[in-house]
C-alpha cells in the first residue's frame, strides 16, 4: 500500500483558542499521517511545543492542550518520507537565530536536501533530526534578509522538490506552497482571521470558510496587521501530484476547487467504459475506493454492494513495521459480508497496486467468503516509478508493475479479470490538462531532475 505522506495546519487567530483548533484540524487529516503528531504555539513571548509519536488522539490531552496558550499556532501529522520514525523527527521543528525562534512543519520531500546540508554543516549549523525539514528550516536561518519574510522567501527559492509549509515566528503564521504545486495547501477564514491546512476538510471540520488554494510559488504572511502575499517564484510548470485525486486526499476535500469525491465517481464511470463486464455487485475497497465502486455501479446498471466492511480502529496497513505484521493487517481491516457475496459474481474496485502485496490477501478474503468470480478494476494505471516527491510507496524493485506484465499481476493477485485505467482515462476524470499534474509514477517523467532524488534514510548517514 501507498504510504502517506504529512499534513500541516496554521492559524492566526487571537481571539480563539488556537491550540485546540490545531488538534481538530489535524484530527480531520489524520489520514495523511499517522506516525508522530505535534502543536507549537506562540503567545508573543515564547514558542511552546507539544510533540510525540502516535495518533493524535494518543499525543495530546486535555493538560497538553491547556499548556499550549497563544495566539497563533502550527501543527504537523507526519508519515516519513525522509528520516526514520523516531520522536526526534516528530515535527513541528524549533529553531533558532538572529531573527528569534521559528518553528517549521513540511509536507513534502526536497531532493536536493543532501548538497543543501552539506553547504549548511560547512558554515557552521547543526542538526538533530534527519529530515529534510531540518534542512529546509535551517536553510531560512542561514538565508539572508531583514526578517523571517524575506529568509523565508529567500531560502524558499533555493529548494528543489515538494513543498508545502506552515511556519510560525513569535507574533506571525506563514504558509509557502512550492513553485510547481505539487503538495496541496489552502487557506480559509474562521471569522476574521486566517486560517491555513493541507486540505480543505480540516477547514471544514473547524467552522472556517474555505477561500482559495496557495498559488503554486506562493508564501502566505499572517500577523496583526493582515495578510501579505509574495511570489516566491513563479513561471514554472504546475505538477499538482495526481495521486491526491486517485487515494491520498479526503473524498471529503477539495483540490483546485473541484470535489475529491466526484472526481473519484468519474474514474469509476470511466473504468466502465475502457473494462466492461457481467457481474452480480461492485464493491469497493474501503475507504478512498468508495466513491469510484459507486461511479462504476452508477454507469454499469450492477448494483453497488458493501461486500467489505472496515474496522474503523484499524490504521492504513503500511503502518505494520514489518510485512508479516501488514498481512495480518489486512485481515483485521476488512471483514467481508459472506451472506451477501456468497456464489456472486464480484467487480472489485479498488485505487491502486504498489507492490502486490496486499490486493491478494484482500481478493483471498472475498474468495474464502464464496465469491464465485472476482473481476478488478484499479483507479490508476500501473504504477512503474517511484515517488521523490513526497510519498514513499516503494523502490522501483519494490513496484510489481515495474516487474510484471498486467497478466501476470493477475495471475499473482488471483483473479478473474483485470483492468487498469488508462493514463488517458485518468487525465479525462480528474478533468486536468497533463501539464498541470505530476503522473510521474505512470511514466517515469518527472517534474524536476530526480537523479539528486534522496533514498528515505540518506541523511541518517551524511
Amino acid at each position: 500500500m501507498i504510504r502517506d505522506r504529512c499534513a500541516v495546519f496554521g492559524i492566526f487567530a487571537p481571539t480563539e483558542d488556537v491550540a485546540r483548533l490545531t488538534f481538530f484540524a489535524l484530527f480531520a487529516q489524520q489520514h495523511r499521517g499517522q506516525e508522530s503528531s505535534g502543536i507549537v504555539v506562540t503567545d508573543g513571548q515564547s514558542l511552546k511545543r507539544h510533540a510525540r509519536n502516535g495518533l493524535v488522539s494518543q499525543v495530546f490531552d486535555e493538560e497538553s492542550l491547556s499548556y499550549l496558550k497563544g495566539f497563533a499556532a502550527i501543527g504537523h501529522n507526519r508519515y516519513s518520507t525522509t528520516g526514520s520514525s523516531t520522536e526526534a523527527n516528530a515535527q513541528p521543528l524549533l529553531v533558532s537565530g538572529d531573527c528569534g525562534v521559528l518553528s517549521l512543519a513540511h509536507n513534502g520531500n526536497i531532493v536536493n536536501a543532501r548538497e543543501l546540508r552539506e553547504e549548511l554543516v560547512e558554515r557552521g549549523y547543526s542538526f538533530s533530526t534527519t529530515t529534510d525539514s531540518e534542512v529546509v528550516a535551517n536553510l531560512i536561518l542561514a538565508a539572508p534578509g531583514k526578517d523571517w519574510l524575506e529568509k523565508t522567501a529567500i531560502a524558499c527559492r533555493r529548494l528543489l522538490g515538494a513543498y508545502s509549509l506552515t511556519l510560525l515566528t513569535e507574533d506571525a503564521v506563514i504558509g509557502v506552497r512550492d513553485p510547481m504545486g505539487i503538495r496541496p495547501l489552502c487557506v480559509g477564514r474562521l471569522g476574521g482571521n486566517t486560517v491555513i491546512a493541507s486540505e480543505t476538510c480540516a477547514l471544514n471540520h473547524i467552522g472556517a470558510e474555505v477561500q482559495r488554494d496557495l498559488e503554486p510559488g506562493e508564501l502566505l504572511y499572517c500577523d496583526a496587521s493582515g495578510e501579505r502575499s509574495v511570489s516566491i517564484r513563479a513561471g514554472q510548470r504546475r505538477a499538482l501530484c495526481v495521486f491526491e485525486y486517485i487515494y491520498l486526499a479526503r473524498a471529503d476535500s477539495a483540490l483546485e476547487s473541484q470535489l475529491v469525491y466526484e472526481t473519484r465517481q468519474r474514474m469509476g464511470a470511466r473504468l466502465w467504459e475502457e473494462y466492461p463486464i457481467d457481474a452480480d455487485y461492485v464493491v469497493g475497497v474501503p475507504d478512498s475506493a468508495i466513491p469510484a465502486a459507486i461511479g462504476f455501479a452508477d454507469a454499469s446498471g450492477i448494483p453497488y454492494c458493501e461486500g467489505l466492511l472496515k474496522n474503523r480502529y484499524v490504521g492504513r496497513t503500511f503502518i505494520a513495521p514489518d510485512q508479516r505484521l501488514r498481512d495480518l493487517g489486512v485481515q483485521l481491516k476488512f471483514n467481508p459480508l459472506r451472506e451477501i457475496i456468497a456464489g456472486k459474481r464480484l467487480i472489485v474496485v479498488d485505487d491502486s497496486i504498489v507492490r502486490g502485496t496486499t490486493t491478494p490477501h484482500v481478493v483471498e478474503l472475498l474468495r474464502h467468503a464464496g465469491a464465485r468470480e472476482v473481476h478488478l478494476r484499479i483507479c490508476a494505471p500501473p504504477i512503474k516509478h517511484p515517488c521523490f516527491l513526497g510519498v514513499d510507496m516503494a523502490t522501483e524493485e519494490e513496484l510489481i508493475a515495474n516487474r510484471k506484465s498486467v497478466e501476470e499481476i493477475r495471475q499473482h493477485v488471483n483473479v478473474d479479470s483485470l483492468g487498469y485505467m488508462s493514463l488517458e482515462g485518468l487525465l479525462a476524470s480528474v478533468q486536468r490538462s497533463p501539464d498541470t499534474l505530476c503522473t510521474a509514477c505512470f511514466t517515469g517523467e518527472y517534474p524536476v531532475p530526480v537523479q539528486m532524488g534522496l533514498d528515505k534514510f540518506a541523511l541518517e548517514t551524511a
